[in-house]
């Protein structure tokens, strides 16, 4: 059985990208990660470009350092490829807001309502097989548009992003009531107080906030369109109310401004308990051992592939 110690610190680094190349691997990285894995990564980015990236890659090997969800997401569009998550336990509070079980339920119950189901890419495969179309915080705008007109849409699981594109399109939909434990603990408050500390500042939030943060917000915005606006605007101080991941990637990308994290009532930044299981460690054993893996049942896998395949031609 191997040995699940990993190499010294100063030789992690080097022993994961051989490994990397012996296995014929990709490292994913979302920008949540912690930065050394970041550095490390083939590509960095948000759930959408990670799916084009897992969608187009070579490699017979995906290491995705993410969450569970992203991982499935992989091996839903790649069946034949190996795909492996650093720490299996890696999970997510919208994920396990709607199971696939209670939709399942739930739309049973109201077949008559004809729903068309729009999921956010934060859930189960169960849940995209249940789905029409799969959206990002980045296409959601887009996808919500291109809905038929005469359905019903069902947004599945986060009410946040749901209640933002609502704002943002005037489509009305039914809104699942789940949410990301981290986006939710930003607060008028919290948010009110940082920028009495720098009243320069402008604020960044991310639609998994909610409706009073994002209406203190000078702009409201996916992670990967963060970077973007980063660079555009002329504020030298910028707040952003996301997982705090995300300011690495900022910091490296947009070195000339100053990037405050946004803070909760409770602490001084927002960090997600499952974004950060994921080490260099952990990162070095599942490419050392292909362990573990990502597997789904073919039936689900071959359902939930149609919808994301969907979301991804209706972003281009």
């Amino acid at each position: 059985m191997p040995s699940t110690l990993a190499p010294p610190a100063n030789d992690l680094r080097e022993e994961i990208l051989r490994l990397k190349k012996k296995r014929n691997a990709i490292i994913l990285a979302h920008n949540y990660q912690i930065g050394p894995i970041q550095d490390i990564a083939d590509y960095v980015g948000d759930s959408l470009g990670l799916a084009y990236k897992a969608r187009d890659t070579d490699a017979q090997v995906i290491a995705f350092c993410g969450v569970h969800f992203m991982a499935e997401t992989a091996k839903i569009i790649n069946p034949d490829k190996t795909v492996v998550l650093p720490d299996k336990e890696a999970g997510c509070s919208l994920e396990q807001a709607c199971p696939g079980s209670k939709l399942e339920a739930f739309l049973r119950e109201n077949a008559e309502k004809d729903y068309y189901v729009i999921a956010y890419i934060n859930c189960s495969a169960h849940v995209k097989a249940l789905s029409d179309v799969i959206c990002t915080s980045g296409n959601a705008k887009k996808i919500v548009e291109a809905a038929p007109a005469e359905r019903n849409i069902l947004f599945v699981p986060d009410q946040n992003l749901g209640a933002w594109v609502m704002e943002q399109t005037g489509r009305p939909m039914h809104l699942w009531q789940g949410s990301c434990y981290v986006h939710v603990e930003f607060t008028r408050d919290s948010i009110a107080k940082i920028r009495e500390e720098y009243p320069d500042a402008e604020l960044i939030a991310h639609p998994e906030c909610t409706y009073a943060v994002r209406m203190l917000a000078d702009e409201v915005c996916s992670t990967e369109k963060m970077v973007h606006y980063a660079r555009g605007s002329k504020a030298r101080n910028l707040i952003v109310a996301t997982e705090t991941g995300m300011l690495h990637r900022l910091q490296k990308e947009v070195p000339d401004k100053n990037f405050i994290p946004g803070p909760t009532d409770h602490c001084n930044c927002a960090e997600c308990r499952y974004m950060k299981m994921n080490t260099l460690a952990k990162l070095h054993n599942c490419l050392r051992d292909l362990s573990p893996t990502v597997e789904i049942p073919e039936d689900i896998r071959a359902r939930a592939e149609a919808p994301i395949l969907r979301m991804l031609e209706l972003s281009k």
